[in-house]
């Protein structure tokens, strides 16, 4: 039967021998045309193993090559062939330690999708935050929402007076299932500039106690009353300013006419020392002049009572809690509300400072699942073991025992958030937040 010869050169390929190996020469058997598909005879077996004793394998092993004859003898090559790796039953840990794997938690594994990507970064400054659309709608309808409300005047540039700068924050806001709901861009006034005595004095703004919130929601659902949730737009622009203050014009909105005036604020702006002690004077004068009267035991509650009708009201800054027995007469006061500031009405209780709301007809649920969810994703502590205390019996921390950290302003945030959580629905473990903040100066 006729053969053919084949020389082989050295290359890189999976199915010939590696780099910086000579060529191999390999006669095959013809098979004839006519002949196939009959079986193909098998190869002449040689070694192109060296039987010298200075081999590194002792043995000489098969090859599919044959060497033709008179050909010299090729050095060393390696033979490739599949290597099958024998089956084997997974192993399973008897080990009666409880592990997180046993748990089912596992680390996450970074995957990439390059076709999807869905940011959830905010923009920190405004060059960045004007390279896209839905931004630059944000800022100008808070910019018209503070022209429209008449919040500054432009003057001329006086040398003698405190000048404030002022700055763009942006916030995706989102609901409760985690959708997002829409961008909110805010201006605010870089307050820390202000001078005591000059351009502010008093700054105190009461807020609701979570202990007045509990008792209002219990009665409510005790009773099945309604009850409404409202947020006040641009709240703090409804303030009226008793100081002079001045500050920059905004960036992106610079007068063309008067690139150098400054704005001498009428309203109170986001980021003033005084502002939230503006807004709250503002809004209880309008309740007060109203027929409502202001709790005792909590400057935030206000009640509202004629004859057998009572109506509560609940104010955190901006963020109302509106209920009450008659609720044709809570209609009709949040119709006054409305006439006299830019309220958005919520509908029933869903969300409220970042306390998820669901009602049942048994009772109220509330639950921050979603706010400790973020928190632990913000301080990369999602793939830790739950414990079930947060602290362990007979624990004494010190402020001498230990290294002092080399920057301690992580673990001030990671406890100050933490005891801000348990104010409202973790009261048991208020105590022991409050013994950790202990350690965070």
């Amino acid at each position: 039967m006729p053969s053919v010869t084949t020389t082989y050169p050295a290359t890189s390929s999976n199915s010939f021998p590696a780099p910086g190996v000579p060529s191999v020469t390999a006669t095959y058997p013809v098979v004839p045309s006519n002949s196939f598909p009959a079986p193909l005879p098998s190869p002449t077996v040689h070694t192109l193993l060296d039987d010298s004793p200075s081999s590194p394998i002792g043995s000489p092993q098969p090859s599919i090559y044959t060497e033709t004859a008179g050909s010299p003898s090729p050095p060393h090559v390696e033979p490739i062939s599949p290597v099958t790796c024998p089956s084997s039953a997974p192993i399973v840990n008897v080990h009666p330690m409880q592990t997180r794997s046993k748990s089912g938690i596992f680390k996450p594994k970074p995957i990439f999708n390059l076709n999807t990507v869905v940011s959830t970064h905010d923009p920190t400054c405004f060059s960045e935050a004007n390279k896209y659309l839905k931004w630059r709608a944000a800022m100008a309808e808070e910019f018209n929402a503070l022209i429209s409300n008449h919040t500054w005047d432009l003057v001329p540039f006086d040398a003698s007076k405190n000048v404030v700068g002022s700055k763009w924050i942006y916030k995706t806001k989102y609901l409760s299932d985690g959708s997002v709901d829409r961008y909110k861009a805010r201006l605010v006034a870089q307050g820390f500039k202000q001078q005591a005595g000059i351009d502010f004095t008093e700054t105190f703004s009461p807020v609701v106690k979570p202990t007045t919130v509990r008792l209002v929601l219990s009665l409510a659902v005790s009773f099945g009353w309604p009850v409404r949730q409202l947020d006040v737009k641009n709240a703090f622009l409804h303030g009226n300013l008793t100081e002079e203050v001045y500050m920059r014009q905004p960036a992106g909105f610079v007068h063309p006419q008067f690139p150098t005036h400054l704005c001498r604020l009428r309203k109170a702006i986001y980021g003033l020392k005084q502002a939230p002690r503006a807004w709250f004077y503002r809004f209880s004068s309008f309740l007060l002049s109203h027929g409502f009267v202001c709790s005792r035991s909590d400057n935030s509650l206000f009640i509202f009572r004629r004859h057998s009708d009572v109506i509560y009201l609940l104010l955190y800054v901006d963020d109302i809690i509106v209920t009450g027995n008659n609720s044709t007469l809570v209609i009709h006061f949040l119709s006054l509300l409305a006439k006299c500031f830019a309220m958005k009405d919520l509908g029933d209780l869903h969300f409220f400072l970042g306390i998820h709301a669901s009602r049942t007809p048994s009772g109220l649920f509330l639950s921050q699942h979603k706010y400790i969810s973020d928190l632990l994703h913000r301080f990369h502590l999602h793939t830790l073991k739950s414990v079930r205390s947060p602290l362990p019996s007979r624990t004494k921390l010190s402020l001498t025992d230990g290294e002092l950290l080399a920057d301690a302003t992580e673990y001030r945030s990671m406890v100050s958030t933490g005891h801000h959580h348990t104010w409202f629905t973790s009261s048991v473990f208020s105590r022991i937040s409050s013994y950790y903040c202990l350690f965070r100066c």
